[in-house]
């Protein structure tokens, strides 16, 4: 998997990803960014190979403002962690689908599954996601028969109120035609968030952070 930018390399090496190459056109410019941002990595940095320019668009495709990329290989983690999963339904943008991605690393969410045909390993839902594909699992729902209670999101839902459970599934549909009639059917529950009127819609990445959050700030309480 090509990781490319400081914060995406920096993503995959602090959450175990196998990192089997790290370039940069610069490596004290690679250096004193992990000094600033990451110094506990620090010494990864210092290995990285210093390459041309040209050479770097070579190996990469184009450049990077940070002058680093890197190459690791795709985790196989597994979804059995004590948190909601996030379900994308058919998500389209594949920008906001790397920023939901990042979202629910940051929330600490047991993983994201999506529907649809866009794979969400494209390069650029990773880029997306600054690396935190190897933070959590990531992979394409192959079934909607998934367990825990499937908690669906839409506006026209009943109000989101009291404790989300841990083994829940939180589906979010995409901007333009939200979520499809299967993932509804199936839906123990279709619940809204709160939202100013004449407001139409929320970008999915900030559905996805509100809905987590609320599992979290509950969960503390």
């Amino acid at each position: 998997m090509l990781l490319e930018g400081f914060h995406a390399v920096k993503h995959a090496l602090r959450f175990g990803g196998n990192v089997t190459s790290l370039v940069t056109t610069s490596r004290p410019v690679a250096v004193g960014l992990a000094e600033s941002h990451a110094p506990d990595l620090v010494e990864a940095f210092c290995r990285a190979t210093e390459v041309t320019k040209e050479e770097f668009v070579r190996r990469v495709g184009r450049t990077h403002p940070t002058g680093v990329a890197g190459f690791a290989d795709r985790p196989d983690l597994p979804f059995d962690r004590d948190a909601p999963v996030v379900l994308l339904d058919n998500p389209r943008n594949l920008g906001n689908f790397g920023a939901a991605i990042r979202v629910a690393a940051g929330l600490d969410a047991g993983g994201v599954l999506s529907t649809g045909d866009v794979d969400p390993w494209h390069p650029n839902v990773l880029r997306g996601s600054a690396g935190l594909h190897f933070a959590l699992p990531v992979a394409k729902a192959t079934t909607l028969d998934l367990a825990g209670p499937l908690i669906a999101f839409d506006a026209d839902g009943e109000p989101l109120r009291g404790p989300i459970p841990d083994n829940a599934v939180l589906a979010f549909g995409s901007e333009r035609h939200g979520l499809s009639d299967e993932v509804r059917q199936r839906a123990a529950k279709v619940v809204r968030l709160p939202m100013r009127a004449k407001v139409s819609s929320y970008n999915l990445t900030t559905s996805v952070a509100m809905g987590l959050y609320h599992w979290a700030v509950h969960r503390a309480s």
